[in-house]
């Protein structure tokens, strides 16, 4: 039982270097992840002594303006 070895067309190699050619185009066009230790690091405030916690940040108060009548 011998298998016939496989023709390698021109129109295909020409569509495999297409397509890898294609798939390095995009790679080269993505923004890279910049490193988690280029990252900084957003200062928490310590947690309050009582317990708590809530503050009426920026964020919360512009919420609160959106749902007046």
């Amino acid at each position: 039982m011998s298998q016939a070895p496989t023709k390698l067309s021109r129109r295909t190699v020409f569509a495999g270097a297409g397509a890898a050619s294609a798939v390095a185009v995009i790679a080269s066009l993505m923004p890279s992840r910049p490193n988690q230790t280029e990252m900084p690091q957003a200062a928490l405030k310590p947690k309050p002594a009582r317990g708590g916690g809530y503050s009426l940040s920026k964020h919360v108060q512009q919420y609160y303006k959106t749902t007046r009548v």
